[in-house]
């Protein structure tokens, strides 16, 4: 996607922005350049001659939501600043559209790497792309979930972050939602999707009565994430809180570990894994992991792991209805077919086992 950098920063507004809030940037003439362009958001450089950072605010053209999310976003990471929870530490926002044509926030540049997704695989910098290093990405992951998990929302100001009360009991109305809304947005009529009426019928029958409420980041995946460079595996910052939310933070552990080697089914195959499954632990060994550091009941976790499967192949059956729109290939729309179909197989056989 192109972006024209003077459209996305007027240098003479946001300078004297950044004199008024961010002076640790320095008071040298402002260079920008783009670091990030995508369809949600876009990120630049900013650089007067101090410490480089980062902004951060939605394309010229703006998909709808945008603007509300890049705020929201600069919310829960200005909250986060008070924590240990690795994550970009946030300098400063603008809710003012008219500055710079959109809301933004500048924060940190962080430093490390982040893996790659191309091709349909992700790629690490070595020597985290192969063993014994790849191993220990996941536990550094699931490091900072558990240090956000263990966060008081409330003490660092998100008590109104999300809604109040019985979120785990929206959840199965919600993806549903989002998968009925496909017919109506692309024209997509469905396809059998065997399996998702029984974890449908079993999710509602078993909502947990006890539900812990804190921060869920909402797409957790080592995309999004980036490391110290060097081993052994540390996290540097958990980045994209688009998602984030207040509700039942196990659901970000079930999302992680939803393509993982499973200790119930090991002779399970994974054609579409992202990761090479054989070099990460198994779901169980990073539940257990996550149950110790922050005390939650292990029992729960195969709740979390159908929940987020649920979940995952709702949202992502908009790849197939996009396909079939022509917005997208044929043949992403056969890869992204396959994903879902697994899902709710996934589900369906974990639901059988327990029964």
């Amino acid at each position: 996607m192109q972006h024209d950098l003077d459209e996305l920063a007027n240098v003479p507004r946001l300078t004297e922005w950044l004199d008024a809030h961010i002076p640790q940037l320095g008071n040298g003439p402002l260079k920008t350049d783009l670091l990030h362009g995508g369809t949600s958001n876009v990120v630049l450089t900013l650089d007067r001659g101090a410490e480089t950072m980062v902004l951060r605010r939605p394309p010229a053209v703006p998909p709808p939501g945008a603007e509300k999310g890049v705020l929201r976003e600069a919310r829960i990471l200005t909250a986060l600043n008070q924590t240990n929870v690795p994550h970009p530490v946030c300098h400063g926002s603008c809710e003012d559209a008219s500055l710079i044509g959109a809301p933004f926030y500048v924060m940190e540049k962080v430093n490390g790497w982040a893996p790659n997704l191309r091709d349909e695989k992700i790629h690490n910098e070595p020597p985290f792309d192969r063993m014994p290093y790849e191993y220990g990405i996941p536990f550094a992951i699931i490091d900072g979930l558990i240090a956000l998990a263990n966060v008081d929302y409330k003490a660092i100001g998100l008590e109104d972050f999300g809604k109040p009360g019985k979120f785990l009991e929206r959840q199965v109305d919600r993806w549903a939602g989002q998968l009925a809304s496909y017919k109506e947005r692309y024209g997509y009529q469905g396809r059998e999707l065997p399996g998702y009426a029984e974890t449908e019928q079993w999710l509602r029958a078993h909502v947990l009565k006890n539900e812990v409420r804190g921060i869920i980041h909402g797409d957790v995946g080592t995309p999004n994430m980036m490391f110290r460079h060097g081993p052994p595996a540390r996290l540097a910052a958990m980045i994209d809180w688009e998602l984030s939310t207040v509700g039942d933070p196990m659901l970000d552990l079930g999302w992680f570990t939803g393509g993982m080697r499973d200790e119930n089914f090991p002779d399970k195959v994974f054609e579409n894994a992202l990761n090479n499954p054989a070099h990460f632990p198994t779901k169980q060994e990073l539940a257990r992991y996550y149950c110790a550091g922050t005390g939650r009941d292990i029992a729960d976790f195969e709740y979390f792991s159908i929940l987020a499967k649920f979940k995952s192949g709702c949202l992502l059956e908009y790849k197939v209805a996009q396909a079939e729109a022509g917005i997208l290939s044929k043949e992403t729309g056969r890869f992204f077919a396959r994903i879902v179909l697994g899902c709710f197989r996934d589900t369906a056989e974990t639901i059988r086992r327990m029964s």
